[in-house]
């Protein structure tokens, strides 16, 4: 029985015991209309209850026959109270008893279930909420659905674009619901996991407007939100990272939601002090109470994949094998939208096409593996569109040529753990390297002119 059930059936339970007292008073003041009034309520709520329980825990069900059991002995007192104007306390007394190995039997009898929620988007940043899912799916009071949103790429109006839709490409191990097979006004969900926080405010995509974090919070007693990034190591002292990480923490799913999730206590604190500072320091206390340092489940991801258990695609092998089978060393390159944004797009280009050169001229002994945020080509449309020919161009070349390897898979785990090093842009992904002990380097592009 699911946990908002359970609640109701002791409810019930509640309003039993309270119709009884209420027998018993009107039976002591000669009420008798009154106490047949209450016999009534009792059948009536008796039978609410264990139609509850029949529907959630099945026919026959221990506790669904004590409630018939205690309808007939309430049938009963009504007769003997209609007939006689009077019913003894023995006969109260049973159904006392009665009433309490009913509230015995909900309490011990019944196991309470939890229904959870994933609503990932981007399949590309499902790991931000993995972990967190597979604890749900293996403990055995919970049932846990993942259930991919649809989202729309953003035209540089702000209005809706094309409609993209990943449920085909999550691993095989995770089972997928589909958006529109989940009543979720029916079901209500215990807890909603979410990893998009913009609502209406991101620059590059939008997820269906139900989907907003201002809505789900209506059909879940606990909205959560676990941030699909990670930001690393942050001083509090240190005010230019801190404004560098500021937009990232006022978001809409910060908040609406019950609790987040954040990736270390230094982050949580950050957090607290963003938010106190926008809403006012009487609100520090509900940031306090929101905001939990638990970690990041993109670190658990990263942390626990191993080298020898990954697929490594047939044409990636093809680039980064050497003819005598030995594999070359493995660079990833990681571009990121924020510097798409925040710097000169001409400028970012041009690096590009160098770094690409400069790869391309040691394939032989280094094998590239560019992977750029899944988001860049929206992101371009809808922010930069006087870059997106050139990019446009940078990467059909790239690919075509095909001395180095696109990764655009919704498997970011892939390309940190098989490769030797990264390049790229400041970016989770850079972070993500870092923890599996690879060396780092971020490239430098000057920053756009106001």
């Amino acid at each position: 029985m699911r946990r908002q059930q359970k609640k109701k059936a002791e409810d019930f339970v509640h309003i039993l015991f309270g119709n009884q007292a209420g027998l018993k008073q009107a039976v002591e003041k000669k009420n008798i209309s009154q106490a047949m009034d209450c016999l009534r309520q009792c059948q009536q709520v008796a039978i609410e209850l264990g139609t509850l329980i029949e529907n959630a825990e099945g026919e026959g069900f221990v506790t669904v026959n004590m409630l018939e059991d205690y309808c007939e002995s309430a049938y009963q007192l009504y007769e003997t109270l209609n007939a006689r104007r009077t019913i003894n306390e023995q006969s109260q007394d049973a159904m006392w008893r009665q009433l309490e190995k009913i509230k015995h039997s909900v309490a011990t009898e019944i196991e309470e279930r939890v229904e959870a929620v994933f609503l990932p988007y981007k399949v590309s940043m499902w790991d931000s909420l993995e972990s967190v899912w597979k604890a749900a799916d293996q403990d055995p009071h919970c049932d846990a659905y993942v259930i991919p949103i649809p989202y729309y790429d953003q035209k540089s109006d702000k209005s809706d674009g094309e409609l993209h839709y990943e449920g085909d490409q999550y691993p095989d191990y995770v089972p997928i619901t589909r958006y529109d097979a989940y009543d979720f006004e029916k079901r209500r969900p215990d807890m909603i996991f979410i990893h998009n926080p913009y609502d209406q405010y991101n620059y590059a995509t939008s997820v269906d407007p139900f989907f907003y974090a201002k809505n789900l919070k209506k059909y879940t007693d606990r909205l959560v939100y676990i941030p699909y990034f990670i930001f690393g190591e942050i001083s509090l002292g240190n005010e230019a990272d801190i404004e560098r990480v500021k937009d990232y923490c006022i978001t809409a799913g910060v908040l609406n939601a019950d609790r987040v999730i954040v990736e270390s206590e230094e982050i949580r604190k950050i957090y607290i002090d963003i938010w106190t500072e926008t809403i006012g320091e009487n609100s520090r206390r509900l940031w306090e109470t929101k905001i939990l340092a638990l970690g990041s489940p993109k670190i658990d991801k990263i942390a626990n994949t191993k080298k020898e258990d990954l697929h490594i695609p047939t044409e990636w092998l093809d680039i980064i094998q050497k003819i005598d089978g030995d594999w070359k060393k493995i660079v990833l390159y990681n571009t990121s939208i924020r510097a798409l944004l925040q710097a000169d797009g001409h400028m970012l280009i041009k690096k590009m096409k160098q770094v690409f050169e400069t790869f391309k001229h040691r394939q032989a002994e280094v094998a590239l593996i560019w992977r750029p945020h899944p988001l860049i080509p929206a992101m371009i449309k809808a922010s930069r569109p006087e870059l997106w020919e050139a990019y446009d161009k940078l990467v059909q070349d790239y690919r075509t040529e095909g001395w180095g390897i696109y990764d655009d898979s919704g498997d970011v785990d892939r390309a940190v753990v098989v490769s030797d090093a990264y390049y790229g842009d400041d970016s989770s992904v850079a972070l993500l390297a870092q923890e599996r002990g690879k060396p780092v380097r971020i490239q430098y592009v000057p920053p756009a002119k106001d």
